[in-house]
């Protein structure tokens, strides 16, 4: 019995894909690109009859997407930290929505979000309604403005 390799290809791709879907993308699609290849290169091998043109296809498919492609993908899949919440807030600018003063906490306003609001440490104030400060810390829900 021999071994028609451009089936091989195929159905060995095909199970490369699968594994990577199985597995939640942990290889970091690495398997579905390399399964691709090999069942891309296996069906034009089939397709032009050509055990060695599936397996060059399948190869040299392969190799381009290792030494050119992977680098592109991982770069697209790598998790960049977003601030969100209180860390995305110090360092913005803020809009007096009541008078924030030293023994009186006031109120500003973060792009659509209104804090509860008091002058930083060796801030002088008071700040009147309607002046833009700088949101400098957080001190549990209260933002310390300059």
């Amino acid at each position: 019995m021999s071994i028609d390799w451009n089936w091989a290809l195929v159905v060995v791709g095909a199970l490369l894909v699968l594994i990577e879907v199985a597995l939640g993308g942990f290889t970091g699609f690495d398997l579905v690109l390399i399964g691709s290849s090999m069942a891309l290169g296996g069906t034009l091998g089939l397709i032009f009859g050509s055990v060695p043109v599936g397996l060059g296809l399948a190869s040299a498919l392969s190799l381009a997407y290792i030494a050119l492609g992977r680098r592109w993908v991982r770069e697209r899949l790598r998790h960049r930290p977003v601030a969100s919440n209180v860390d995305a807030v110090v360092g913005q600018r803020a809009l007096v929505a009541a008078c924030v003063a030293e023994h009186q906490p006031g109120q500003v306003k973060v792009r659509d979000e209104v804090w509860r609001a008091v002058p930083a440490p060796g801030v002088s104030g008071p700040f009147e309604t309607g002046a833009v400060v700088t949101v400098q810390a957080i001190d549990g829900v209260t933002l310390q403005v300059r």
